[in-house]
């Protein structure tokens, strides 16, 4: 399942959701740059999880490493203190966050899963309940290889459905996720990735919670709604059809693209 290419069409659905979160939302606004660089994010995030999943326990390693580097710069003024009854603020009201934060890392590790079951789904059909709860247990591992601790990620997909149902109602989008949203969903390069953001912009706001897709301000009508069921009927449809060598080339081009930053790596990298 996790090897299938098909699950990219969900990428932006989880990442707006992890903007809507403002650790992350604040973490990546001033961060990163969505603007000028609008797939690194996705990139990195394709890499950890076809290392996590699919690679060897050294290719595993070397990625965790790699992520836990690029996550070290990522937080607010450590030194400042914490708001009288809200530790989530400073004392200046500003939002104190940090990439190491259990709670937003199991946030954004569970964006992936639901994003991912989603799309699988109405282009698949239906999990077996069997099937659904192995896979989901096993699921684990994405957020669990960083700070994540087994017994944080629900139980079971009936708790994780109540939770993930308490979480996203709890959501705050902010001015600085609608920013990067709108970089995400209008990018000024590469060329290829303007002419496909219409059709992508589209399933994502198809595929995210409707309370989410109004905090956004994404527009969302009967039009849009019968547009996008058509096109995901369409790739229900043919997608099937495709040889599994395809439907399984990005994990291998993203996995070839990690074993060659490996060989060129120094030797004390890649063995820590």
């Amino acid at each position: 399942m996790a090897g299938d290419a098909v699950l990219l069409a969900g990428g932006g659905r989880a990442i707006l959701l992890q903007l809507a979160d403002p650790r992350v939302g604040h973490g990546v606004a001033r961060h990163s740059d969505f603007a000028a660089r609008p797939l690194d994010r996705l990139h990195g995030t394709m890499t950890y999880l076809y290392a996590i999943v699919d690679g060897t326990a050294e290719e595993s390693a070397f990625v965790r490493r790699h992520v836990d580097r690029a996550h070290g710069p990522v937080h607010s003024d450590r030194h400042a203190a914490p708001a009288a009854g809200d530790p989530a603020r400073d004392e200046h009201g500003e939002l104190r966050y940090d990439a190491f934060d259990r709670d937003a890392q199991l946030w954004v590790a569970a964006t992936l899963w639901d994003s991912a079951v989603q799309v699988w789904e109405r282009v698949h059909g239906p999990l077996d309940p069997v099937h659904a709860e192995t896979v989901y247990r096993q699921y684990s591992v994405v957020g669990t290889s960083l700070q994540v601790p087994a017994s944080a990620w629900p139980a079971d997909r009936a708790a994780f459905d109540r939770w993930w149902a308490d979480r996203v109602a709890r959501l705050d989008v902010d001015d600085e996720a609608r920013a990067v949203a709108h970089d995400l969903l209008h990018p000024r390069s590469p060329l290829w990735l303007r002419l496909v953001m219409p059709v992508a912009g589209l399933v994502t706001t198809a595929l995210l919670p409707a309370s989410v897709r109004e905090a956004y301000g994404l527009p969302w009508d009967d039009r849009r709604a019968r547009r996008a069921d058509l096109v995901l009927d369409v790739l229900a449809r043919a997608w099937p059809h495709v040889p599994a060598r395809l439907r399984t080339l990005p994990r291998d081009r993203y996995l070839a693209g990690l074993r060659r930053r490996m060989r060129d790596a120094a030797p004390s990298d890649r063995s820590r």
